[in-house]
């Protein structure tokens, strides 16, 4: 295919158009516009491959667009994967499910994105299904005879051979298809998030620590719980409440449960003077039970779910009733946010559950349509529900698609893996989205303390108590240690909080897997022995076809440039860890490391694996019971870390309002030099004025551990 056929649709992305592309997809739907001004200073960057090597061609389900792939290319990305990393030598069927157990593609949030090491990507922009064969076929044409094997006598035998393509399924009306420059892996992922409008800055107030009540609680049993947070110690600022909130549901009628909660703006009142936050879970199927049943019954689908409607929220007058509703019941009370559940759909579990393909919806989309953008559709509308508002929301959603990095919204699972978990962290930051590991119950003390230590380094913190009750002092042995943990997240809140401004203005994500920082080439020197071994031959092709099993490092990530943290889970107390060049240290045992190798540690359950790059320079705060509200300031702390100068960013803005679109912030830098006599200096330059968030700073040298005033 010759390169003008792909129009360049910003700097580093080309976009080619194949037949009648849908009027709704992810990228329409969220009507965001590209973040330009970041794209042009990315480095000028041309695919690795030459243009005329892309394919296209006709078949009977649609268009087969191909790309050419050396031998050790590895894949990443097709959205939110829990089961494996790297893609190559698999296929990717992407389809909107709710309980992704095989390793077929099916998922939460399968975003037909994928991105090569290799330094380029390629976006297809549909609400219909997608396959990508991810090196897993191979034209007859390309097959190379001398890797025909008889399995019979052969140990060299491999049941995916080595392709040279990968094969994307555009839909049969036809797509948009993007492709992203690097030239690293981490430009790619950037371009995409920025050619989607950025990252999303949530409220200072959503990276605090996140407790859900059980299904059936009470006013009087809330607000109790919020006190127990209190009279333990242990930061909260956001209570959820679970189905009962509602008068009825599954289906659900949006609507309070005067039983349960008689006054409801009385009670969301009530938590928010106690520094709570309230969100409310929903999901999107009307019961016949609410107000506006009657108003979304001609604007819905041909089929229900649970018995409620499925409304064409693609319809401005489905959205309006959704909105007007929603606004007047729930955030003129002082509700912050939402949980978006169910909006995936099941087929894999014992119940079946959701509109079929052939469902028919007023808009003339179909169900196949509906259900792979149904999730971005409701992430959408209360964004801009809470947008009108000038009020920043964060929130949870159990499905979403391409182009969602600007929403403020976690993905989260009814699965209860704990290394899929951790491994969906890594994968979620391939592909513009965000996810929690969140925590529910525990098969003792020793389980419930790895998955909270894991979950406090995430993109939202959260312990769901819907089914159990459980509550961060259940394992009364380990209290101190989750108190600890759920404190240092807290004062941790300015790095993370300045790490998600990164993403929203330079589109790099704030939790990043392995690949973003380091080489499959450094990889494999590091895995060799380090940079003193003997030079290795990069050959990541056994591992990729299954001859033999090539570690992935997809247990491991990088919180921002300076964190990266290595989780254990239950029954481990050691594990390797690949450590990136540079001089680390173990950030609460000042144990010193040099990267650029495999290093083996031990771990009591009392610490998490973190380590932290020397001259970093970290941002950190007060460990309060909850983030401070708009106004208020409190102390900043700058923390160096290692023997060399060094420096870090702070950025700051009000933490709860959009008035950072006007320009109502700002970036600081905190910079630490070293005079003749040894002695270290800081100094922190930025926009003239006070800091919004701060009203004293204090600057730590040389450190190599979180000594006691920062732990």
């Amino acid at each position: 295919m010759k390169m003008q056929a792909w129009e360049e649709a910003a700097p580093g992305v080309w976009r080619l158009t194949i037949g009648d592309p849908q009027a709704i997809t992810p990228l329409t739907w969220m009507g965001v516009s590209p973040r330009t001004d970041a794209l042009s200073q990315k480095p000028a960057a041309q695919p690795p491959f030459a243009w005329e090597s892309i394919q296209l061609e006709e078949a009977r389900s649609g268009h087969i667009l191909s790309f050419p792939l050396n031998q050790t290319e590895k894949l990443y990305g097709a959205g939110l994967q829990l089961l494996r990393m790297n893609l190559r030598g698999r296929t990717r069927y992407l389809r909107v499910n709710s309980d992704p157990k095989q390793d077929t593609g099916e998922t939460h949030a399968p975003v037909p994105f994928y991105v090569s090491d290799l330094g380029y990507g390629v976006w297809v922009d549909t609400s219909r299904i997608v396959t990508i064969h991810c090196g897993s076929t191979l034209k007859q044409e390309d097959t190379d005879r001398s890797e025909i094997r008889n399995r019979n006598t052969d140990k060299g035998w491999k049941a995916t051979p080595i392709a040279s393509r990968v094969e994307l399924q555009i839909p049969v009306e036809g797509a948009d298809v993007y492709v992203f420059g690097g030239p690293t892996l981490s430009d790619v992922v950037s371009r995409y998030n920025l050619y989607c409008g950025g990252g999303v800055l949530p409220p200072k107030w959503g990276l605090g620590f996140w407790h859900r009540v059980p299904t059936l609680f009470n006013e009087e049993e809330v607000l109790e719980e919020a006190r127990q947070f209190r009279e333990h110690d242990i930061p909260c600022d956001v209570i959820g409440l679970e189905p009962g909130w509602h008068s009825h549901s599954y289906p659900v009628t949006y609507q309070w449960e005067k039983s349960r909660f008689p006054e409801p703006e009385r009670f969301v009142q009530q938590l928010k003077h106690n520094g709570f936050h309230v969100n409310l879970w929903e999901h999107p199927f009307v019961s016949p039970e609410t107000e506006l049943h009657s108003k979304l019954q001609p604007l819905s689908g041909s089929h229900t779910v649970w018995g409620g409607l499925a409304p064409d929220y693609s319809l401005p007058e489905a959205q309006q009733l959704y909105k007007t509703q929603h606004d007047e019941q729930h955030v003129q009370i002082g509700v912050s946010g939402y949980k978006l559940d169910e909006c995936d759909g099941s087929e894999l579990t014992n119940n079946s559950w959701m509109f079929p393909g052939h469902a028919k919806f007023p808009s003339g989309m179909d169900g196949e349509q509906m259900r792979q953008i149904y999730g971005l559709m409701f992430q959408k509308m209360t964004y801009d529900l809470y947008h009108s508002r000038n009020q920043r929301t964060y929130g949870l959603v159990r499905a979403s698609n391409g182009a969602a990095s600007t929403m403020p919204y976690v993905l989260y699972s009814d699965l209860y893996d704990h290394k899929q978990f951790i491994r969906a962290v890594c994968n979620s930051s391939f592909s513009g989205l965000l996810w929690t590991p969140e925590v529910r119950r525990a098969r003792n003390a020793e389980d419930w303390v790895r998955r909270m230590q894991t979950v406090c380094f995430s993109s939202l913190a959260m312990l769901n108590a819907w089914g159990d009750g459980t509550k961060p002092w259940s394992y009364p042995e380990v209290e101190g240690i989750i108190r600890h943990y759920i404190k240092l997240r807290m004062k941790l809140l300015p790095y993370l909080y300045s790490n998600f401004a990164l993403y929203r203005e330079q589109g790099i994500p704030p939790f990043r897997a392995m690949p973003f920082v380091i080489s499959a080439a450094e990889i494999a020197q590091a895995e060799a022995g380090g940079p003193d071994a003997e030079p290795s031959i990069l050959n990541t092709t056994d591992g990729a076809y299954g001859k033999k099993k090539a570690r992935e490092w997809d247990d491991q990530f990088m919180v921002g440039d300076a964190l990266l943290v290595a989780p254990l889970v239950e029954g481990e107390w050691e594990r390797d860890v690949l450590l990136p060049s540079g001089i680390w240290y173990g950030l609460e045992t000042g144990e010193r490391y040099t990267g650029g190798r495999v290093i083996r540690i031990h771990a009591s359950l009392e610490q998490i694996p973190v380590f932290v790059k020397s001259g970093s320079v970290i941002p950190m705060m007060p460990d309060l019971p909850h983030v401070p509200q708009a106004g208020t300031r409190v102390a900043l702390e700058l923390v160096h870390f290692g023997s060399e100068p060094g420096e870090g960013l702070l950025y700051d803005d009000d933490g709860e309002t959009f008035n950072y679109e006007k320009g109502e912030c700002g970036w600081w830098k905190a910079t630490v030099t070293q005079n003749a006599d040894g002695e270290f200096n800081g100094k922190l330059t930025g926009p003239d004025g006070e800091i919004p968030s701060y009203d004293s700073i204090n600057w730590r040298f040389a450190q190599t551990r979180l000594e006691a005033s920062c732990k």
